[in-house]
């Protein structure tokens, strides 16, 4: 079953209204989950007036911080595998980023992401350098300023089947 749930917050959403994502969440272990919301507090301080796109898939529990509600406007993404339970921290558009340190992982042709085992191995300053320029990048991608949605909480997708 798919759907979509739209919430309206004031900025920053408060994370204690974004239930949805901790029940997505609620199956993995504590440390995931820890290191998960960790990523998600560092994404959300820089940019908090972001849209959080929240998709709970087959393989997956994946969000990301838009400046749309559209998943082609999106910052980052945070992604925990069902199976093997590791953390991505990673760029939809990661292909069009510098990446002058070569840190960013491929797995396709635009996709780019790091592996985040612990926090204190987190790249934070070099994130963050990707991060501005992935907002920049965004920006350029909104066709019409009324795209741009603000404090929006949006469950894009549920699997009814989950990969155990």
């Amino acid at each position: 079953m798919k759907y979509l749930l739209i919430l309206k917050y004031k900025f920053p959403i408060p994370k204690e209204q974004t239930k949805d994502l901790a029940k997505f969440l609620q199956p993995f272990p504590y440390k995931i989950k820890e290191i998960a919301f960790w990523l998600r507090d560092i994404a959300w301080y820089l940019y908090p007036t972001t849209n959080e796109l929240i998709y709970d898939n087959y393989n997956a529990v994946a969000w990301g911080c838009s400046i749309t509600d559209k998943l082609v406007h999106t910052l980052c993404t945070i992604a925990v595998g069902r199976t093997i339970h590791n953390i991505h921290f990673g760029f939809y558009f990661g292909n069009q980023l510098s990446n002058p340190e070569k840190k960013l992982l491929s797995n396709g042709n635009q996709y780019r992401h790091i592996l985040v085992k612990n926090k204190k191995d987190f790249p934070k300053t070099y994130m963050k350098q990707l991060l501005k320029e992935a907002y920049a990048n965004a920006l350029v991608k909104v066709q019409h300023p009324k795209e741009i949605r603000e404090g929006l909480a949006i469950v894009k997708s549920v699997s009814a089947n989950k990969r155990k």
